[in-house]
């Protein structure tokens, strides 16, 4: 009693605003773990740590600090990593992989809020330690953010852009105060998206510089050795603070952690085959049910795995960077997109294995595709409504189709007349601007697949006199490249969650066009789909989240700003045997990070 009085009293000697300190919090609802909650439902809690993992990725890296610019896109995977664990660096809560975007406690053992979300405060779990022992503390979480701001990259540098006061309310509590450009999912942000980085054992003065040191954090494993572009390896730390803590039982269960780089897919394919690396996660339709025919699958060495989540498609697409004077016009976009015959290159290359893409949040209740346009939409369209030409406001538009023989008249007719909309005719065999100049640009690809593409969009454009040169580069320079934005089109995979927010203002957002860095890759500024990213971030019911999202994937859809290509409603993945996995597969698909050896005895 008589701490929660000096606790009172302090609040209100200080001004600070009195909550109740909760163990979760969600962006929308309540989080449907309980506070005694003992782990996540998706794990293995009585699993035996122990054994190694060997991962392969296609690339290189020449850094292990995945916070600057420098070198952003080769840093060596793992130290920040979605996918295969934040094996180094921590954040002050964790992500549930089984709800839309719930977090629950980490480095923060518990959390403060108003119903408003005009401020957070993270109280630190006082277990909370770095791997050289010394606490976790509010002065490390202060260091870091104003390091990020002044040193570091996107989207880690605006963090407190969205914040009026970060303040020390008491040696292991830290308090965030937002101003007016914050929005609701600002303090979800502020505890998922950033790293906490130690104060007592960070360089200020070289942190935005490449380096091979390797860094000291709080996470589940130290680096082991550095071979720079081939191979990285972690091992686990043994005094871990979090190892029982609820969010972290059943995650990081081998003793080392191993990360093969390869310079081509095939290589990596190999190394599996071999058994030089236990998990091969595979896109690829007629790779996968062709190329599995290995003494390893028929021993039963190798197993094939088909996961289901319950997730949006995302969209995968060819993308236009509008920043190029010959994309800038909406209509030429569309005219390009219109005449990319999918049914056949789907037909020719993939065996009509996929699906056409037809939203960002395809097959899911947030996708505006078949559905029409609802009276909320329409109220927080606006204005917007009336530049959409109807087919997207009634729900009837569908992504062009031809008839799949690869010389489809009617579609290349439509697209001529789209291109000349655009301000472009045929002349002389050619597709010319008013003065003469022939549209024409340049598809830079990653990989073997990538061209396939590629060559078949050429090839659909080559009767209309455009001309399309492709040129597929190594992974430095596409990364140097694309940071740069120095490419006419590209192709990219956009993710897409049943919880957008933040992630789309370094996508779409107008603000992130001209940085460098940023996920605007089509060089999109316009203040109408500012404005629904806007509506997205600040809904407060779940009704108003999906009027939004569905209206801004219809402006997304009718600018022309991707050409849809196509998606895979599963997960492939191939492991070997050795590598075991709980029973159920969350809402969000397969989660390396809880998979476990089962050698270990």
């Amino acid at each position: 009693m008589r701490r929660l009085i000096a606790c009172l009293a302090f609040s209100l000697v200080s001004g600070l605003a009195v909550a109740q300190p909760v163990h979760g919090i969600a962006m929308h609802g309540e989080p449907a773990l309980p506070p005694d909650f003992k782990h996540f439902p998706y794990v293995n809690p009585d699993v035996k740590k122990g054994g190694r993992i060997s991962y392969g990725v296609v690339g290189t890296f020449d850094n292990l600090n995945p916070f600057i610019l420098k070198s952003m896109r080769t840093t060596a995977r793992g130290m920040w990593d979605p996918q295969f664990g934040n094996l180094v660096v921590e954040s002050l809560m964790m992500r549930s992989q089984d709800e839309p975007f719930t977090l629950y406690g980490l480095l923060a053992e518990s959390v403060e809020w108003d119903d408003d979300r005009s401020f957070i405060q993270f109280n630190l779990n006082p277990k909370a330690k770095w791997a050289d022992g010394q606490p976790v503390t509010a002065d490390d979480v202060i260091f870091t953010f104003e390091l990020l701001r002044d040193k570091g990259r996107l989207p880690f540098s605006r963090r407190l852009e969205f914040v009026s006061k970060m303040e020390k309310v008491a040696e292991r509590s830290v308090r965030f105060t937002f101003n007016d450009k914050a929005d609701r999912e600002t303090p979800l942000i502020i505890a998922f998206g950033t790293p906490i980085l130690p104060k007592h054992a960070t360089d200020v003065d070289s942190f935005d510089q490449t380096t091979l040191t390797p860094p000291l954090g709080s996470g589940p494993y130290k680096i082991k050795s550095v071979r720079p572009g081939e191979r990285i390896v972690y091992e686990r730390n043994p005094d871990y603070w979090a190892r029982d803590l609820p969010s972290k039982v059943g995650f990081d269960n081998y003793d080392e952690i191993a990360i093969e780089y390869f310079l081509q897919d095939a290589t990596l394919f190999e190394a599996f085959k071999k058994g030089a690396v236990d998990i091969y996660p595979d896109g690829d339709p007629v790779h996968w049910a062709r190329a599995y025919d290995f003494p390893a699958v028929a021993s039963g060495a190798a197993v094939k795995e088909t996961f289901r989540p319950a997730v949006p498609s995302g969209m995968l697409g060819f993308v236009f960077n509008t920043r190029r004077g010959q994309f800038a016009d909406r209509n030429v976009r569309e005219g390009l997109s219109t005449a990319f015959d999918f049914e056949w290159a789907n037909r020719s290359l993939y065996e009509g294995a996929y699906t056409r893409t037809q939203s960002f949040w395809q097959n899911s209740e947030l996708s505006s595709f078949a559905i029409p346009a609802s009276a909320r939409e329409l109220e927080l369209l606006g204005p917007a409504k009336d530049k959409l030409p109807p087919e997207y406001l009634d729900g009837t538009y569908r992504v062009p189709a031809s008839d799949g023989t690869g010389r489809d008249r009617t579609q290349l007719r439509k697209a001529v007349d789209l291109l000349k909309l655009g301000g472009y005719t045929i002349r002389n065999g050619r597709m010319s601007d008013a003065s003469g100049r022939q549209l024409s640009f340049e598809i830079m690809t990653q990989t073997p697949d990538q061209e396939k593409l590629a060559i078949a969009w050429q090839r659909s454009l080559r009767p209309l006199g455009i001309a399309v040169s492709i040129r597929t580069v190594d992974d430095s320079q596409f990364q140097s490249r694309t940071i740069a934005f120095d490419y006419d089109v590209i192709i990219k995979a956009f993710t897409s969650s049943l919880s957008p927010g933040l992630e789309q203002v370094s996508r779409w957002g107008s603000d992130a066009r001209d940085r460098q860095g940023s996920e605007n890759f089509a060089g999109v500024a316009d203040p109408d789909i500012d404005r629904m990213i806007s509506e997205i971030l600040n809904a407060r019911t779940q009704e108003d989240f999906r009027a939004a999202v569905r209206a801004y994937d219809r402006l997304l859809m009718a600018g022309h700003y991707v050409v849809p290509l196509y998606h895979i409603g599963a997960q492939w993945v191939a492991r070997r045997a050795e590598i075991e996995r709980p029973e159920k597969v969350p809402l969000y698909g397969y989660q390396l990070p809880v998979w476990w050896d089962r050698r270990v005895q």
